[in-house]
């Protein structure tokens, strides 16, 4: 799957982007028509908590699957929209 990694006035390292692809592939197994996914990350005001923003899309033929989290760390907030767009996945699969 292809994922495309956006980072906002920032350099990601290669570490955090590996730890992005491998929790969205995850997503990836569960949507066996998934086109893509494309994850965009912000800082918001450095200094105070909970400053990391994530934006996840996960693209699919016909709707595409959307989360939005802030957080302490980038690791985290990819957790949650990876929860978040899971859960999504179910609901629709009901």
């Amino acid at each position: 799957m292809n994922v495309t990694i956006k980072a906002v006035k920032f350099r990601t390292d290669e570490k955090l982007e590996s730890f992005i692809n491998e929790k969205v592939a995850k997503l990836g197994k569960l949507l066996p028509d998934c086109l893509g996914a494309e994850v965009t990350l912000k800082v918001d005001k450095p200094e105070s908590e909970n400053n990391k923003i994530v934006d996840m899309k996960l693209l699919k033929k016909g709707y595409d699957h959307f989360a939005t989290k802030q957080s302490d760390t980038f690791e985290k907030g990819v957790m949650d929209c990876v929860d978040a767009i899971r859960s999504q996945i179910e609901k629709q699969k009901k």
